[in-house]
């Protein structure tokens, strides 16, 4: 069975985007920080997005290593990127490119078939589609890199629950900038 991993940066309010979609509040990462996530990202296996976290990636990780200022960590984030696949979900994309492939039907269903599944880990991201899979317990391990700023709105990274979820603490660790990293796996 794949572990599914939700993982995404997060204010220290605990949103993923402020009010209007606005990312901007964590600023570029510290390359330390950014060498983290693509370790992160080399060890998952299969990625599962959102619609609109599929299109923030998609219009700038295909081509980012072709860019003459792209950074090495760029450069190699990018290829990783191209070369996971992807599981896009959506109602209302009709195609998706670059290693993957849409899924119009019900999200949780094709989650829970692709957990199922012999292999590596999955990672899932955006707020909408990590929301249905946690209300559906799916989620196996939580990754949050909060960063020190308040936005006071916005979308959250954890959505309403029917029930409590129990956690234990995997990992802490900070990076330059106050940033903190902490990974919980799910009590089962």
């Amino acid at each position: 069975m794949r572990k599914l991993v939700f993982g995404m940066n997060v204010t220290l309010d605990g949103y993923i985007a402020a009010t209007g979609d606005d990312i901007g509040w964590g600023g570029p990462p510290s390359d330390e920080l950014f060498g983290w996530w693509l370790d992160r990202e080399r060890a998952i296996e299969v990625s599962l997005y959102g619609r609109r976290l599929w299109e923030a990636m998609s219009s700038s990780w295909p081509t980012r290593d072709q860019q003459p200022d792209a950074t090495p960590a760029e450069i190699a984030y990018a290829r990783n990127w191209r070369d996971t696949p992807k599981v896009v979900f959506s109602s209302t994309l009709d195609e998706v490119g670059w290693n993957s492939r849409l899924v119009t039907g019900d999200a949780v269903a094709e989650i829970t078939r692709l957990r199922a599944e012999d292999g590596g880990p999955m990672g899932i991201a955006g707020a909408t589609l990590a929301s249905s899979a946690v209300r559906a317990g799916l989620v196996d391990e939580y990754v949050l890199v909060t960063h020190p700023v308040l936005v006071g709105g916005g979308t959250p990274f954890f959505t309403a629950l029917d029930s409590w979820v129990g956690l234990d603490l995997v990992e802490t660790r900070t990076f330059p900038g106050g940033v903190v990293l902490t990974r919980y796996q799910t009590r089962r």
